[in-house]
């Protein structure tokens, strides 16, 4: 945290830290500060604000995990074009991939146990179906095109 916002919350609670104006003071003092269009900060929807999409674009074949490390109902946090994605092989063979940028807010999803939870505001999403289980995100993980080739995971 700088100094200066910290200077501008303890001015905010000298000046008036009693009533509705005071509580709209410290209220302005703990917001996020902004980030300039075009920095890829994630916005409400998940898209970044820019207003790109998140889900992870690679050139096709690139070598994502090897087939023994993802558990057959299980899954793993991988990368696909640098970007976070979750990997789940929901039966023998069979591996499904989504981004892993919630939807919600833009946090990176990991897997816990059987469930894949945003470790911001708790939403889970079903590792098969990248579907939301429990909110507040509200759209599923966008799936990411993958395909096994032997025994390795590969993008495209």
């Amino acid at each position: 945290m700088d100094d200066a916002r910290e200077l501008s919350r303890r001015t905010a609670l000298a000046l008036g830290g009693s009533g509705a104006l005071g509580g709209a003071l410290i209220l302005a003092g703990c917001a996020p500060a902004e980030e300039p269009a075009g920095t890829g900060a994630p916005s409400e929807t998940g898209t970044d604000a820019g207003g790109e999409d998140p889900t992870p674009t690679a050139a096709a074949g690139e070598d994502v995990a090897a087939l023994a490390d993802i558990p057959v109902g299980g899954s793993i946090s991988a990368s696909i074009g640098g970007e976070p994605v979750l990997l789940s092989q929901p039966s023998a063979g069979e591996v499904v991939a989504f981004s892993a940028i919630c939807t919600h807010q833009g946090c990176t999803v990991a897997p816990e146990g059987a469930a894949w939870i945003c470790p911001c505001h708790g939403s889970t999403f079903d590792p098969a179906t990248g579907d939301v289980e429990q909110g507040p995100a509200l759209e599923p993980l966008p799936s990411v095109p993958v395909s096994v080739d032997g025994d390795r995971v590969i993008a495209g």
